[in-house]
């Protein structure tokens, strides 16, 4: 499987809000979403990690292509690590990947599937502080869209470990390029910004 994409107001002349009252609520909204982003961490270092019991770092083009996408949006990739299918080294793995100091976020691929040896999801979820179920939800989402309705067989998950986004992709290229184009890119300094807030 390739496991891997307003209405406006109407106005009247008894109710409809004055022109410049439109101004005041335009203006308290970015008021509010400038608030919201004010923790944004525009530089994030991320542990990069490949789980496989048959690929090696110089056989792994979903681990590339993570590394890449990051350092041309403008971060640093500080740890780039390649494990087995083991539920124990996973979340040792993730647990200590997540609780360094240089490191904001955790992006995990591969083990996410549902053959025996899958337990990333299950070793990873015993982790989280918080559960981010939005990110699974939109992966499957947009991976619908490419492979219809084998994206059942996807565990994408993610959450907060020791104040650390962290992100469990599916192996394959594909599905590493969708869940970082079109979610971790644009949410990662977000994320570590509002996780990492005090």
């Amino acid at each position: 499987m390739s496991e891997d994409h307003e209405a406006g107001h109407g106005h009247d002349e008894d109710g409809g809000h004055g022109h410049e009252d439109e101004h005041n609520h335009d203006d308290h909204e970015h008021d509010d979403h400038d608030d919201h982003h004010h923790h944004d961490v525009a530089s994030v270092g991320v542990a990069v990690v490949t789980v496989s019991s048959s690929r090696t770092l110089d056989d792994d083009p979903a681990g590339d292509y993570i590394e890449a996408a990051l350092e041309d949006a403008g971060h640093e990739v500080v740890v780039r690590e390649l494990i087995p299918d083991d539920f124990d080294r996973i979340q040792t793995m993730a647990n200590r990947l997540a609780n360094r100091d240089d490191t904001d976020a955790v992006i995990t691929s591969g083990g996410t599937g549902v053959t025996p040896d899958d337990v990333t999801p299950e070793s990873v979820r015993q982790l989280f502080d918080k559960e981010l179920p939005g990110f699974g939800e939109l992966f499957r989402q947009l991976s619908y869209e490419e492979v219809g309705t084998k994206t059942v067989g996807s565990r994408a998950t993610a959450g907060v470990v020791h104040d650390s986004p962290v992100f469990c992709l599916p192996g394959s290229e594909n599905a590493a390029r969708l869940g970082v184009e079109e979610i971790i890119l644009p949410e990662v300094g977000h994320l570590a910004g509002l996780a990492s807030r005090e």
